[in-house]
């Protein structure tokens, strides 16, 4: 990575991170995934329990294994051989979990976290429940305003969110966005934090790096 880059990406982050501090969050600026990942193990209790969002950021800073590893009870769903009411079982859990950590679709240059969900499993937690919030974004998820925001959510990310998940909704043949009607649309919720939520404690991580979709 070029200095110029390399510049603009930290003061870009940093200019987020201002503005999230603003809004009553928390918030970190880390040049890298390796020291996201190191913060974070840093940050949560060894015994705490985790609830996981599913979330390819996370899953880029292999961060649930290390957790895993050590001791912390993870609750991720998208552990394969589950079934259906284990999944279930193990989201409505996530609302009771010590720390949840998930991605976020995309943060603007004023400190609001916009995410758009299929069921509300993977925002609700971020809302409200657990003691302790960590959102993880990459600096390709920084946008203008949330208009901005949502069409990052339409054009970048639920295109390759349905091709990876493997839902059979137009985008995911299109590569665009065609506000689809079908029962596996996952566009189903917006969210957007404006200020932290009162009851929440919230850290919003920023990395100088593109990280998940």
């Amino acid at each position: 990575m070029n200095d110029s880059v390399r510049w603009h990406r930290d003061t870009l982050g940093e200019k987020v991170v201002k503005a999230l501090t603003k809004n009553n969050f928390t918030a970190t600026y880390v040049q890298n995934r390796q020291e996201a990942a190191a913060m974070l193990l840093e940050l949560i209790p060894p015994d705490a329990t985790i609830g996981f969002g599913g979330s390819v950021t996370l899953n880029e800073l292999a961060i649930i294994p290390q957790l895993e590893e050590r001791g912390n009870p993870v609750g991720n769903y998208m552990k394969p051989g589950l079934s259906p009411q284990e999944v279930k079982a193990i989201r409505r859990q996530h609302l009771l979990a010590d720390v949840y950590l998930s991605g976020t679709n995309a943060v603007t240059l004023d400190g609001e976290l916009v995410n758009v969900d299929a069921t509300g499993n993977r925002v609700g937690p971020m809302l409200y429940g657990p003691e302790k919030v960590f959102i993880v974004v990459g600096i390709n998820k920084i946008v203008k305003d949330v208009a901005e925001a949502q069409s990052r959510v339409k054009l970048w990310a639920s295109p390759p969110n349905n091709k990876r998940l493997g839902y059979p909704n137009p985008c995911a043949q299109t590569g665009v966005c065609v506000d689809c009607q079908g029962p596996t649309r996952i566009c189903n919720i917006t969210t957007i934090m404006h200020k932290k939520p009162r009851l929440t404690d919230v850290h919003v991580i920023v990395v100088g790096e593109e990280l998940g979709l």
